[in-house]
């Protein structure tokens, strides 16, 4: 998730170039500091006035069970575990491009089964929608859908159907185990299914 300072024509073309680098980057089956540095550099390389552009890049092990973050600069994510949700502690470091010798590190995030894990934006925080309770949303849309969960934050509401900045958010459960399992297990029930028809 990356978020280009401004809201120009400029800022556009940030955003693109650095989703371009990263993307290329990940093509490469390159790490997330390695997809970092790549996109820092595509931003030194062609921006004309010094912009920058947050991130928040992730990468989930679903063996492991746990999912590495590099945080450029950008909001913590909330996570919603055992019927209470908190900002995650992760330390946000310099965005994409603001400084020439930035270097980046990835943390770890682990994950339980259960875990609803919420990124944004700066924009779902700053302005009038700094009143924005987040945790309570989180608990209040727990039961539904992550799709419905990003809907029931009605960021629109709370700003008076007016946004004066880029507002996005991604959530995700976690379920558990390696997807393979998952697969294998839903597979085996739909022949069961079938085989009751």
């Amino acid at each position: 998730m990356t978020d280009a300072m401004g809201h120009s024509v400029d800022s556009a073309l940030l955003a693109t170039l650095v989703v371009g680098a990263l993307r290329n980057a990940r093509r490469r089956a390159a790490g997330l500091v390695e997809q970092a540095q790549a996109a820092h550099a595509a931003l030194l390389a062609y921006s004309r006035d010094g912009g920058f552009v947050t991130g928040q890049l992730v990468r989930v092990d679903l063996v492991a069970q746990t999912a590495e973050v590099l945080n450029a600069g950008h909001p913590r994510p909330f996570r919603l575990r055992d019927g209470r949700a908190d900002e995650i502690d992760l330390a946000a470091q310099e965005p994409f491009g603001a400084l020439a010798d930035t270097t980046w590190s990835t943390q770890e995030l682990p994950l339980e089964a259960g875990d609803r894990v919420l990124f944004l934006t700066d924009g779902m925080l700053e302005r009038s929608a700094e009143g924005l309770d987040i945790p309570a949303l989180m608990l209040a849309s727990a039961h539904l859908h992550p799709r419905e969960a990003i809907q029931y934050l009605a960021l629109l509401d709370a700003v008076g159907g007016e946004l004066a900045d880029d507002a996005t958010s991604l959530c995700f459960d976690w379920h558990g185990g390696a997807q393979g399992d998952r697969v294998a297990h839903a597979g085996a029930e739909h022949r069961t299914q079938r085989e009751r028809h």
